[in-house]
């Protein structure tokens, strides 16, 4: 009976939104009928009309071959109006594959110039060059597009043209063609560059702008003198010309390979370069950057370590480099962390440039990473797209896997390979743990707007996607996957997939290496993909019975994995009393009995080096047996899974599946440990704790407690580098000294080791007022190195003066204060700060409308700033504050904010219960630790 009443109801509620959309159509129909000065009726239908209105998606009956593109930015204000413009010309060369007489081709913010008196664009016929006469052309913004709509029908198999000349603001919103400033020896300079990435090239010329429409670009730039033009392919072709007794440059390129729309690049800037040539096959690579930067040796690092890294992916995919350039340019305004358009790649000053001398050693690594992130994505990406954004986690997870394996490549010394489990798998449990997560593939159809498609890229599509990645590439072994893979890319290059075909080539290179699944790919991955989430392996040693359940945080969710499989199929690499064992073993029910996992008096650990996407838990018996060897002889265990104990702990704590004072416990060793994961795992852990907890009672204790296991660390380390006159080799090893910092007293700020400077620069903004906070703006204005920048513009949200922090807030709605790329940094750094939160979140509140509607989803990140505001929240007064602000702005709704907003409220719930469940407990075990329990 119920569910025949929630049938009928929705019914109902389908009948209704079916009525609407005929009344709202018929409405529109008959306005459309009359005279709405530029634009005359310009539908035969009301069908049409209902395709244009509601369709998203392009019909596939034209297809782009090439494009010629002119482009001419304008890089001073014009007198009349004071903004920045580009003027261009594109003509799209395009073959009709299915009879039509409608056109429709996307364009967002650009107006045209009207052809005839009348139509803003003119199609004519290859060859013969005859004009189609057109019935009313126009500009349909809910879906972006530029429709042209002929008296008569396009041939199946003719190629035609499509030209248009066009105006669009250069405008400073880090989306499309747009501008980004920056002041060098006193004069305030111009860049024009872009971000094409995922649906913006629409907004810089009429495109048909869907990754499967690949096609060449031909690519002209008009430049003042003195500038450099770059775009995906070499310049070929500079001369000197005059416009309207005005001198300019024109730079020509090389037509691109061909791709999709949302990897073309342009540059118009004052930048250098240096550069080196790769060769077998000669590669061409340049760094460009602010001439000071490149003066001062900041460029150097990317220089050198991109042809390793490009020697790298061309050996891993058995393709040479596609290209006979790559550029890489640093910009001070960009949306993204880094940009892999084809030949020219694009990044935030602090990703691509490293200055030994300011910069520490997680910024070398993470300019290292990013830039094997970009250039793997040359091939997979570039070369061969995915047909979609449904499937971005493939495209994204596996850059962000074979990154590491790359830099690791280019840094032998630094195992980053490692560290993927710190950065990306264990961060993205947190997420995926939640019941408002989300599979890594969904829908086509589901996937239109461009807002949903910019949601797409979160660190489920990137982390989670690593991680499923790298656990495919261990059970099938890395020379299978690899083998697989370049099949793959040889198969599709420069075309188009689906990420079952990925799954077919490393079925076939199973096969023909004689390999043994218990299914196919298709079949173990599937679980994977189209589940959100991911198990937990339970193992209970006194029985050898294992088990597994989809692992959620909140443990009285009733949420179900909504898809054709009930459990994943999950390989299990695991030891016995310190022995690996030889092969994987894979759990594919719910609950099946290995007699091998009886413990029999030893420890047995599964999931070695983390390589499945899974957690693990013990019986009690089995949790005392590690916890005892960690306490006698903790290097017998893996280093990685040393850090994964910590992780899988707390996290089982919160899931109410383990006691909090347990997941505690495995910080109780740490005082005898000396590499960084385990440590890191840990204190990542703890800032949870830190956030829930520093305005109880319980805050200096566990400041105590920390402060007590992390001496014999310091000491360590005193020694190791002589009274700290020196600094130590290993990669991690130089990584500590960012928790070491909290034994550091009276530090000189000058001297201090760049390791340390972001710690440092935050203590001594706290510990002074507002002559240090001035001091440190000071620098922060001047400072000529992004990665110091970026340190100081950090540290001035530790003040713990609310008017600094209000001042500090009060600049991010002032992109000439604080760029429009880092406002949501400093929003959510001051929402980090104890003092600062209840400011933060005041101000997103009450500000919220203005930086939605004014700056929009290409200049702040919404998801980021509002899982920063609301991290500390833990009340119900909190909750109630978050409820009522999603209320006040459901009719506008929250664009590509709408998930982070949706995990916001339920991770505030979480937090409610969690504290009310466990703070008496966890202020217990750290007296007890402390030595002072209360009786």
């Amino acid at each position: 009976m119920g569910k025949t009443c929630r049938v009928s109801t929705l019914c109902v509620l389908c009948v209704i939104l079916a009525l609407v959309s005929i009344a709202t159509i018929v409405t529109l129909w008959t306005l459309a009928l009359t005279d709405h000065g530029d634009v005359t009726a310009p539908w035969d239908s009301p069908i049409i009309f209902v395709l244009i209105l509601l369709s998203y998606r392009l019909s596939m009956d034209v297809i782009p071959e090439y494009y010629n593109i002119t482009i001419w930015p304008r890089l001073s204000p014009d007198p009349n109006n004071g903004l920045y413009i580009f003027t261009g010309q594109s003509t799209v060369h395009f073959e009709c594959v299915k009879e039509t007489n409608l056109i429709l081709i996307h364009s967002s913010q650009l107006s045209y110039t009207r052809q005839d008196n009348e139509h803003m664009a003119s199609v004519t016929t290859t060859g013969t060059i005859k004009v189609l006469i057109q019935k009313s052309t126009w500009l349909q913004p809910e879906t972006q597009y530029l429709v042209i709509n002929l008296k008569s029908k396009l041939r199946q198999g003719q190629k035609y043209q499509l030209y248009t000349e066009f105006t669009g603001e250069l405008a400073d919103d880090l989306s499309g063609f747009y501008r980004s400033e920056y002041e060098e020896d006193g004069l305030q300079k111009i860049v024009a560059t872009s971000q094409m990435h995922p649906t913006y090239a629409r907004k810089t010329f009429p495109c048909f702008d869907e990754p499967a429409l690949k096609a060449i670009f031909h690519i002209t730039l008009i430049h003042p003198p003195g500038t450099v033009a770059l775009s995906n392919g070499m310049e070929r072709d500079i001369a000197n010309i005059t416009i309207d007794g005005v001198s300019w440059t024109k730079t020509k390129f090389e037509p691109t390979k061909k791709m999709s729309t949302y990897l073309l690049a342009i540059t118009v800037s004052d930048y250098t370069y240096i550069n080196t040539t790769q060769k077998d096959p000669q590669v061409i690579i340049r760094i460009w950057a602010r001439r000071k930067a490149i003066d001062l040796g900041q460029g150097n690092y990317a220089l050198n370590v991109t042809g390793p890294i490009l020697d790298f992916f061309q050996s891993y995919y058995n393709i040479a480099y596609p290209l006979t350039k790559s550029d890489q340019i640093a910009l001070p305004d960009f949306y993204y962390g880094a940009m892999e358009n084809w030949g020219l790649v694009t990044y935030r000053e602090t990703n691509l440039l490293y200055d030994p001398k300011t910069s520490s050693s997680r910024n070398k690594e993470k300019t290292a990473t990013i830039i094997a992130h970009e250039l793997a994505h040359m091939w997979f990406g570039n070369l061969v797209t995915l047909r979609w954004w449904n499937e971005v986690w493939l495209n994204e997870g596996f850059a962000s896997y074979v990154a590491y394996l790359g830099a690791d490549h280019a840094e032998p010394t630094w195992n980053v390979r490692d560290l993927i489990v710190l950065d990306k798998i264990h961060k993205v449990f947190a997420v995926d743990a939640l019941t408002s997560s989300h599979p890594l593939s969904s829908n086509e159809d589901s996937i239109v707007l461009p807002n949903q498609i910019s949601e797409q890229f979160d660190v489920i599509s990137y982390s989670k996607g690593a991680a499923v990645l790298r656990m495919l590439s261990d059970f099938l072994s890395e020379p299978v996957f690899i083998q697989g893979l370049s099949t793959y890319l040889n198969h599709f290059g420069y075309s188009n997939t689906v990420g079952n075909d990925l799954w077919h080539h490393l079925q076939m290179a199973v096969k023909d290496n004689n390999g043994s699944l218990p299914h196919s790919v298709d079949r173990i991955m599937s679980p994977w993909v189209l589940q959100m989430g991911f198990p937990v392996v339970t193992i209970n040693t006194a029985i050898g019975k294992v088990s597994q359940k989809h692992f959620l945080l909140d443990a009285d969710s009733n949420v179900t994995v909504k898809s054709p499989y009930k459990y994943w199929l999950i390989p299990i690499r695991w030891m016995r009393g310190g022995t690996v064992q030889k092969d994987i073993w894979w759990l594919m029910e719910k609950e099946v009995i290995n007699l091998e996992m009886r413990s029999d008096g030893f420890w047995v650990l599964a999931n070695i080096n983390v390589t499945g996407y899974y957690r693990v838990n013990y019986d009690l018996g089995n949790w005392e047996r590690l916890f005892t060897q960690l306490n006698t002889n903790h290097k017998v265990i893996p280093v990685i899974n040393r850090a994964q104990l910590v992780d899988d702990a707390f996290s089982l704590a919160r899931a109410q599946l383990l006691s909090t004072s347990l997941a505690l416990r495995t910080t109780s060793y740490l005082s005898k440990e000396t590499e960084y994961m385990p440590w890191q795992s840990a204190l990542n852990n703890l800032d949870y704790y830190y956030l829930m907890l520093d305005r109880t009672d319980v805050y200096q204790p566990m400041q105590d407690y920390i402060r007590k296991q992390v001496t014999p660390l310091f000491l360590y380390f005193k020694n190791m580098t002589l009274d700290w006159s020196s600094v130590p080799v290993q990669h991690t090893d130089q990584m500590y000294f960012k928790i070491l910092t909290q034994q550091c007293v009276n530090c000189n700020l000058f001297r201090i080791h760049p390791n340390l400077r972001s710690v440092v620069y935050c203590s001594a903004i706290a510990a002074g007022d507002e002559a240090e906070w001035e001091f440190g703006w000071l620098q922060f204005k001047i400072a000529s190195v992004a990665n110091e920048a970026n340190k100081l513009m950090f540290a001035l949200a530790c003040t713990n003066n609310t008017e600094l922090l209000n001042r500090y807030l009060s600049y991010t709605l002032n992109s000439t204060i604080i760029r429009k790329q880092d406002a949501t940094s400093v929003i959510t750094s001051v929402a980090s700060n104890r003092a600062g939160q209840k400011l933060a979140w005041d101000f997103v509140r009450n500000h919220w409308e203005y930086m939605f509607t004014e700056y929009g989803v290409g200049s702040f990140s919404f998801a980021s700033m509002i899982t920063g505001v609301t991290a500390r929240f833990s009340t119900p007064a909190e909750l109630q504050e978050l409820k009522e602000f999603v209320e006040a702005h459901s009719a506008t709704g929250f664009g590509s904010a709408t998930l982070a907003v949706d995990q916001a409220l339920e991770r505030t719930r979480m937090n409610i219960k969690w504290l009310q469940t466990n703070k008496q407990e966890i202020l217990n075990w750290f007296n007890s630790q402390n030595g002072d329990q209360m009786q």
